[in-house]
């Protein structure tokens, strides 16, 4: 390796180890929106899930999906072992539905709808759209995992809804005429 490329790399780590607190850390990437969704699945008979904000396609060939959920969640190991998953996209008014499970005051599922995707995951079908999945890869990525799951169904429910987004610590949407171009 060229020594410029290694002063460059040095560089770099240097950067990399500022002074980053968690404070900073949460404030500049709140700036950022992300969608809201749900990730559904089943231990046993038992429905299962968690509030998801880091959903991303990652490949049409073949299809995959992923999301990222803390290392010490204690759903995600229950999910996993049943090898699949469903994402539920939230809708915009579906912000006590993502708060039901996120504070997980009771039980959340009551009064909450919901179908068997073909892996037997939970569909819920108010919501936007839905992905059913088997568990791809699961790879460590810090504090958290990165988990990436293969698309085996799909489904736009047509509720017309607007999907749900998390922007500085609040629910909001995005809905006709608030695009690109407008």
């Amino acid at each position: 390796m060229a020594a410029s490329q290694q002063e460059h790399q040095q560089d770099n780590l240097e950067v990399r180890r500022g002074d980053i607190t968690p404070e900073a850390y949460r404030q500049v990437l709140g700036r950022f929106p992300t969608g809201v969704t749900l990730v559904t699945g089943m231990d046993g008979d038992e429905p299962l899930a968690v509030v998801i904000g880091s959903f991303v396609s990652v490949s049409m060939d073949p299809p995959l999906v992923g999301f990222l959920i803390g290392a010490d969640a204690r759903t995600w190991p229950r999910i996993s072992a049943g090898g699949s998953f469903c994402v539920n996209v939230l809708a915009d008014d579906q912000a006590d539905l993502a708060n039901a499970f996120f504070t997980r005051d009771g039980d959340p599922w009551e009064g909450t709808g919901w179908v068997p995707a073909l892996t037997g995951s939970p569909v819920i079908p108010s919501c936007v759209a839905s992905i059913d999945c088997s568990v791809f890869d699961v790879m460590e990525a810090g504090d958290h995992l990165f988990v990436v799951g293969e698309v085996v169904n799909l489904r736009d429910h047509g509720t017309g809804g607007s999907p749900m987004v998390f922007l500085g610590g609040s629910y909001g949407s995005f809905g006709p005429g608030a695009g690109l171009g407008s």
